[in-house]
């Protein structure tokens, strides 16, 4: 998933997920066997979770739901087969959020399904509620008929009037990090996988779309079923519902938007088949069949979401010019690192989204070229160091201690994207591309379908890359990457050459007051836009920004990456006439990675909250649960310290 970062967005754009099979051929479903542990067995605890996987285990997920707009609810069923790891349990505990509970069943020998007693918890501001179902007999099978709550955190319910088209309500889903829980009860951890089929019920003329087979010719007709039969973990379970319509790219891809943006969205992702075809080239088969993208409504809270079969895509990188397409590389990418090789608990969050980062930069440079992977490569690193410099060290460690994570929807992103991508390249400049690509690949295979530790892949590092090729890097660097904060002094350092004509147009006009000649800037990619405005000093003369505004546009620009930069530069120096653009914006977008700097460049003066605050109220009836949560939060803290 692409949070915050800029190569989220357009690395993220690029996400490049490989398919093993040609054409509309789709992959054997059941992969190799999960290969065994490599390192010894580890106490995995999920800090997150109430689930209790030493005890009982979710193998596969049956729903029964109906999606209700007018209630804003789904509810009905959710069946669970059963591994009960521990003979003696007798309880299966399971992660909720606000969910209503009617009842719970068993499955006994005889067919029958009988009633089990259950108890919820008290709600845990971050956990939700625990729900304790008492199973004495251990049945193989218990289902739980539920829910959900209109202000679910992992759903959002968009009126017509929120909607691209205007004409018909829309709701998705948003289950990482911890929101599946708030509209299934499961047990919500990444060490769980199940395989999972659906039927859902929804209005006639609503499309229904999950993370599974969905059939690019189904018919709108209310009832839906679909299936997965590959494991997955509870955070790629997804959902969708809309007026949604389907435009192929290749044989296995395509994608869903609603009517007055598919046009427009096929034309932006139309390399989409070429990545798929340049991450198999690298790390092998693509093993989920079709790689499809839907994209959402503006009040998306993320770049993307790499939901297996089905891309979650946010419309801000649909600018007409292909220059934020890398998303789709980013989440493309997960479909080996995450997806395929998960991370057991979000302690350990850089196995997915560092490693996707890195393989992100690979398929950016076999498709776009290396003067491209170098300048998302520098923008990601100079995000990095800038939020280093008041990020606590102990969030800055690749894989965190224990208690270290209250919340991990707070979890730094330039740690587990940024430094997490930097350490894969920090072994590729070592071992050289001849060997390091075989090994990752050999990796993605070897954890292919399971969860793992830092510790599981520190293990499979020493003995299959460092024990085999002696005196090239040692544990004790690894361990610095791993486990101390920051970047080590010997982390291999990138250059760009485009950015060196980007800095030096910047240092004349400073100068000169003179601006860059057309012949130089008109050829300008959105990265190097990005330089330049990211190497302003931290305010400039309002007449400055003028200048650069009738040149240039800034103010009212559609390119997400370029606001979520101008505007704070704009604010920060008292630039007034950026403001009613600024506020339009915030209201259309809410995507967290582009407003949030806004609004904290906002509150850090008594006009600028005023104005912040007035622009929520009209943003908040369209905007995501997670990220209203993230705007409350500056809210709050900027009126708890007020600004001098």
């Amino acid at each position: 998933m692409r949070q915050l970062l800029l190569s989220v967005s357009i690395a993220a754009a690029l996400g490049v997920a490989v398919t093993g099979c040609q054409g509309n051929q789709a992959p054997t479903t059941a992969a190799a066997a999960p290969a065994a542990s490599t390192a010894a067995a580890e106490k995995i605890v999920d800090e997150h979770s109430f689930a209790q996987p030493d005890k009982v285990r979710t193998t596969d997920l049956a729903l029964d739901l109906a999606v209700d707009f007018d209630k804003k609810t789904i509810s009905g069923t959710a069946t669970y087969t059963l591994d009960w790891v521990d003979k003696a349990a007798t309880q299966l505990v399971l992660d909720t959020r606000d969910l209503t509970i009617a009842k719970a069943e068993g499955l006994g020998a005889d067919g029958q399904w009988s009633p089990l007693t259950f108890a919820l918890s008290d709600k845990d501001k971050v956990l939700g509620s625990a729900l304790t179902i008492e199973a004495p007999t251990r049945p193989a099978k218990v289902r739980v008929t539920y829910t959900t709550s209109p202000d679910a955190s992992g759903l959002q319910w968009l009126a017509p009037s929120m909607t691209e088209g205007g004409k018909q309500p829309f709701m998705f889903s948003q289950s990482q990090q911890i929101h599946a829980r708030s509209w299934v009860p499961l047990q919500d951890t990444p060490q769980i996988r199940f395989t999972y089929s659906a039927h859902v019920t929804a209005p006639a003329d609503a499309m229904v779309l999950m993370s599974a087979d969905n059939d690019p010719k189904a018919p709108r007709d209310g009832d839906y079923t679909f299936k997965m039969p590959q494991k997955i973990p509870s955070y790629l379970l997804a959902i969708a519902a809309g007026d949604l319509v389907f435009k192929p790219i290749s044989g296995r891809s395509g994608v869903w938007a609603e009517p007055s943006m598919v046009d427009k969205a096929t034309a932006e992702f139309e390399d989409t088949e070429k990545m798929i075809g340049a991450a198999e080239g690298l790390y092998g088969p693509y093993r989920w069949g079709r790689y499809d993208l839907l994209v959402l409504p503006p009040s998306f809270p993320y770049g993307g979401m790499e939901n297996p079969r089905l891309t979650f895509a946010t419309p801000t990188v649909i600018v007409g010019d292909k220059s934020l397409v890398s998303l789709v590389a980013h989440e493309l990418a997960h479909s080996w690192s995450g997806n395929l090789v998960t991370f057991a608990t979000d302690k350990d969050a850089w196995l997915n989204e560092g490693t996707t980062t890195y393989v992100q930069s690979r398929i950016t440079e076999a498709l776009y070229g290396k003067d491209m992977a170098d300048m998302e490569e520098v923008i990601d690193r100079d995000e990095l160091k800038n939020e280093f410099k008041t990020l606590d060290p102990k969030l800055q460690r690749l894989s965190l201690k224990p208690g270290t994570l209250a919340d991990p929807d707070d979890q730094s992103s330039a740690t587990v994207y940024t430094k997490g991508a930097w350490f894969l390249q920090f072994l590729e400049k070592r071992f050289g591309r001849a060997v390091f690509d075989p090994w990752l690949k050999g990796y993605f295979d070897h954890f292919a379908f399971q969860s793992i530790t830092t510790q599981q892949f520190r293990a499979y590092l020493k003995a299959n890359l460092i024990d085999k090729h002696p005196n090239v890097v040692t544990m004790q660097e690894v361990d610095q990457w791993l486990y101390e904060p920051g970047i080590p002094g010997n982390a291999p350092q990138v250059e760009s050459g485009k950015f060196s004509t980007v800095n030096a147009a910047r240092i004349a006009w400073q100068g000169s007051g003179q601006l860059p000649d057309k012949s130089i800037t008109g050829a300008w990619s959105t990265q190097e836009w990005v330089h330049f405005i990211e190497g302003m000093p931290e305010t400039l003369k309002a007449e400055q920004l003028a200048q650069l505004d009738a040149a240039y546009h800034f103010t009212g620009t559609p390119n997400g990456e370029i606001a979520m930069r101008w505007y704070p530069l704009a604010e920060r120096s008292g630039y007034a006439a950026a403001r009613e653009e600024m506020g339009k914006f915030l209201e259309r977008v809410g995507r967290r990675k582009l407003i949030l700097p806004i609004y904290k460049a906002l509150v850090a003066t008594p006009d600028g909250l005023a104005f912040a605050e007035q622009v929520f109220a009209k943003a908040k009836p369209a905007t995501h649960p997670i990220t209203a949560g993230s705007v409350e939060a500056i809210l709050a803290a900027a009126k708890a310290s007020p600004a001098k």
